[in-house]
C-alpha cells in the first residue's frame, strides 16, 4: 500500500507566488498526498488563493490561524498531520514534478530515515531543473550526517527540500518567533535518524527575493548565534568530542557570517551585535584553527582575524557574499 504523505504548506502573503507553488504540488506524479495549507493570518488574498486551492483539489486542507509566524504555522500543520511521511514546501517556491515519487523511492531502497534532493535556485519563471543525474546516493549515518550538517558539507538545515518520516517529530518542533527555526531543530532530528539519503539531483527550486531572510541583514538574524551557542553547550553537556569540534566550527562560521553582514550596512548602528561577535570569533579561533575538518573558508577568516577586527571587516568582508 502507497504511504500517505503530509506536505505542509506555511501561507502569508504570497498572493504573487501561491498559484505556481500549488501547480507544483497538485501536479506531482506521486498522487498520494494530504496537503496541508496553514494562512497564517494573510492581509492579502493569499487566504482566498488557499480556499480556491481547496476546492479544485479534495486532497488539500486549509487552516487559517491569526499570524503567528513560520514555525507556528508549521507546527500547526504537525499537530494535525495524518501521514507516515511529511515533507515542507515554502509558499513561494516549487518543486520538480517528480520530486515526492523520487524522494520516496530513494527513502524505501535506503531504508532511510530522511531522504534529501539538492535544490537549484530562481528568481522569476520557473526553475532550470539541470544538475547532476547520475543516479548516484550518497548514504550517512547519524554521526556522518550531524558532521556534515556542522561542517556545512553538502548537506544543508533547511527543512524544505526533503522527505522525513513523520515520527521523526514526535516531541521536536519548531521554536515560534525564532529565525533559523530549522537550525535549531536539525540536530535533534538526527539524532533520531540512523540513515540519511542523499540525491544529487536538483528536486526543490528555491525563489531568490529581495525582501527574504537571507537577501537582508537584520539583527534578527542574530537567533543564529543564539541557536549555535544553545547547541555548542548542549553538545559538551553531552560529552561528544567530534560533535563538539564541528558545532564550534559552525558557530564560528555564525559569527563570521553575522559580524561581515553587519558591517556591511552603513545606515544603522549594530555595534553591540558585533562585539559579540568578535569575542566568539577570538574565543574559538584557536580551537577551529586546529582542526583539520573545518573547512578552508573558515581558516581564512581565522587568519585574517589574526591580523586585526579592522583587517578582517574591512579587507576580508569587501566582497564578502553571505552563504544560504
Amino acid at each position: 500500500m502507497e504511504p500517505l504523505i503530509s506536505v505542509i504548506v506555511p501561507v502569508y502573503n504570497v498572493e504573487g507566488y501561491l498559484d505556481q507553488c500549488m501547480e507544483s504540488i497538485v501536479g506531482q506524479s506521486y498522487p498520494h498526498l494530504e496537503i496541508l495549507v496553514v494562512d497564517d493570518g494573510s492581509t492579502d488574498s493569499s487566504g482566498t488563493m488557499c480556499d480556491r486551492w481547496a476546492e479544485r483539489d479534495e486532497r488539500i486542507r486549509v487552516i487559517h490561524q491569526p499570524n503567528g509566524g513560520l514555525s507556528a504555522a508549521r507546527n500547526t500543520a504537525l499537530d494535525v498531520m495524518r501521514g507516515e511521511l511529511v515533507m515542507m514546501v515554502d509558499s513561494d517556491d516549487v518543486l520538480h514534478p517528480m520530486a515526492i515519487s523520487i524522494l520516496l523511492d530513494i527513502m524505501l531502497a535506503s531504508h532511510a530515515d530522511i531522504a534529501v534532493g539538492d535544490y537549484t535556485t530562481f528568481v522569476t519563471g520557473a526553475p532550470q531543473w539541470t544538475g547532476q543525474d547520475n543516479g548516484k546516493i550518497t548514504h550517512y549515518n547519524q554521526e556522518e550526517a550531524i558532521l556534515a550538517i556542522f561542517y556545512q558539507k553538502r548537506l544543508y538545515h533547511s527543512a524544505w527540500g526533503r522527505l522525513y518520516l513523520s515520527s521523526l517529530f514526535d516531541g521536536i518542533r519548531y521554536p515560534e518567533g525564532q529565525y533559523y527555526e530549522d537550525f535549531a531543530v536539525i540536530y535533534p532530528l538526527l539524532k533520531k535518524c540512523s540513515l540519511v539519503a542523499m540525491t544529487e539531483r536538483p528536486l526543490y527550486g528555491y525563489r531568490r527575493r529581495e525582501n527574504s531572510i537571507l537577501e537582508s541583514f537584520s539583527p534578527k538574524r542574530a537567533a543564529v548565534l543564539d541557536i549555535g551557542e544553545g547547541l555548542e553547550q548542549q553538545i559538551q553537556q553531552e560529552g561528544h568530542g567530534r560533535y563538539l569540534k564541528a558545532a564550534r566550527s559552525r558557530l564560528l562560521s555564525a559569527y563570521f557570517n553575522i559580524l561581515l553582514l553587519s558591517n556591511q550596512d552603513k545606515i544603522n548602528d549594530h555595534k553591540a551585535l558585533q562585539d559579540r561577535c568578535w569575542q566568539g570569533i577570538k574565543r574559538l579561533r584557536r580551537k577551529c584553527l586546529l582542526n583539520p575538518e573545518m573547512r578552508i573558508k573558515n581558516k581564512m577568516g581565522v587568519v585574517a582575524s589574526y591580523l586585526g577586527r579592522w583587517f578582517l571587516c574591512n579587507i576580508l568582508g569587501h566582497n564578502y557574499q553571505p552563504r544560504t
